[in-house]
């Protein structure tokens, strides 16, 4: 409608232009007048200035509201002067518009201001900054637990940890790491977690900060409890017997000793009872030392020597080492690789020695199956990680031990030493990957580790 009437109105001043100028032409070429044709032009001119200014006017209002657009300048209202009243639609469209774009600015506004207390109030420190390390936002918990008041760049975060700016500057979109950091004999782990958006053609990099240190204690000191109970169990049932044993030994002595003290003959049952306690003494003895030695293997794990490795190669070793054992148990032994061409960037032998542990003990787990079976199977799990599982149908875990499983010289076994799934644990943790176990008894038992 508003471009109609502006159409018509240009139209009708254009006509009545075009008259005047046949009117001048004709006064002057068929009349010979003299002053009519200068009043004509005259009355042509202003015509000619009106349309200007008309036109002139419409395009203002139109630079005027694209203008206010372009800087969100919606403080203004548009009121359309001297076009008449077929314009007040114009003004009227103009100022819904600018309404409109008010009430979007004034909800981002809220949004924004609701965004801002949300970030400011949540106990998670967040900073966010550019990739020369200046400052974007820092919200309350990262002030306090960096103990900062201003901070315009990550650099000045070296007074509090000389690596801190270098490690938050370094960390790639959903990178995770863990930093300590000393302050006034205060000691915190900072469990860091980096994520990457572009605002505005600038790429800025959220990092949220938690300080785990009391978790990390409390984990550590329950990892010692089950640690110091486990070792507990283990020693007095060695150092008892041979206690035990040692004052029988003593006693059969100083019984075979007359009223002088000397010493007197030993009979054949007297010397059977002292052997058969040495015997076991013995056992005992040689058992502690299995098990201290057995304490120190875990602790010293060699540096992997790590190499590209096809995870086919590293199968088919496996295989041939227990080969002759699965057979022999007549055991359904499967493998796959999905893809075929999968690596894995390792050390191969400790990697080996992982898997080896595994099918152990699921070979001993299905010893009482009816049909029992084994599987080894390598994939790209979700994430895009190699995943490596060993799954049986054996006797499993039970749920009350699960959580056990991964203490060392914790064992359901008679006659097992309870360190081949912590040290796998360990290896795993070295090569920077995990290893989980699911177990339903006699239905299925599953080992997940992951690269």
């Amino acid at each position: 409608m508003i471009y109609k009437n502006f159409k018509l109105n240009c139209i009708v001043r254009l006509l009545l232009i075009s008259g005047n100028l046949f009117l001048v032409y004709y006064s002057i070429s068929e009349l010979n007048y003299h002053i009519t044709p200068i009043l004509l032009s005259i009355t042509t001119i202003i015509q000619f200035i009106s349309l200007f200014s008309y036109i002139q006017k419409i395009n203002l209002y139109l630079t005027t509201f694209l203008e206010s657009i372009r800087y969100a300048d919606f403080s203004r209202s548009f009121q359309i002067e001297g076009l008449g009243s077929k314009y007040d639609e114009l003004k009227n469209v103009f100022n819904l518009v600018i309404a409109d774009f008010q009430k979007i600015r004034s909800d981002k506004e809220e949004n924004y201001h609701y965004l801002q207390n949300v970030i400011q109030h949540i106990g998670i420190g967040l900073i966010a900054f550019t990739q020369d390390g200046a400052l974007e936002m820092t919200n309350n918990a990262a002030k306090k637990l960096l103990q900062v008041h201003r901070l315009k760049n990550i650099s000045e975060l070296a007074s509090l940890n000389e690596k801190l700016p270098f490690i938050l500057l370094s960390l790639s979109s959903g990178d995770r790491t863990l930093i300590q950091i000393s302050d006034n004999d205060n000691i915190m782990q900072l469990a860091m977690y980096a994520t990457e958006f572009k605002l505005r053609d600038r790429a800025i990099k959220l990092v949220s900060l938690q300080n785990i240190q009391s978790e990390l204690e409390e984990q550590e000191m329950a990892a010692w409890q089950k640690l110091i109970s486990v070792l507990t169990h283990e020693i007095m049932n060695s150092i008892t017997p041979i206690a035990s044993l040692s004052s029988t030994v003593n006693h059969l002595l100083n019984e075979a000793k007359d009223d002088d003290g000397k010493p007197m003959p030993l009979d054949n049952e007297t010397i059977d009872d002292i052997r058969r306690s040495l015997i076991t003494i013995n056992k005992r003895s040689t058992g502690l030392i299995h098990f201290v030695e057995s304490y120190r293997s875990l602790t010293k794990i060699p540096k992997p020597k790590f190499a590209i490795v096809p995870v086919r190669k590293i199968f088919k070793n496996i295989h041939n080492l227990l080969d002759e054992d699965i057979k022999n148990k007549n055991i359904t032994f499967t493998s796959s690789i999905d893809p075929r061409s999968l690596e894995l960037t390792v050390d191969q032998e400790q990697i080996e020695q992982v898997l080896l542990n595994l099918l152990k003990n699921s070979c001993h787990s299905v010893a009482g199956s009816e049909n029992p079976k084994i599987g080894l199977t390598a994939f790209l799990e979700n994430r895009g990680r190699v995943a490596i599982q060993v799954t049986d149908n054996g006797a499993g875990i039970l749920k009350d031990v699960m959580d056990k499983i991964f203490i060392p010289f914790f064992t359901t076994k008679a006659n097992g030493s309870g360190i081949g799934l912590s040290l796998s644990r360990q290896i795993m943790r070295i090569h920077g990957g995990s290893i989980t176990v699911e177990s339903k008894p006699y239905i299925l038992t599953t080992f997940t580790l992951k690269f």
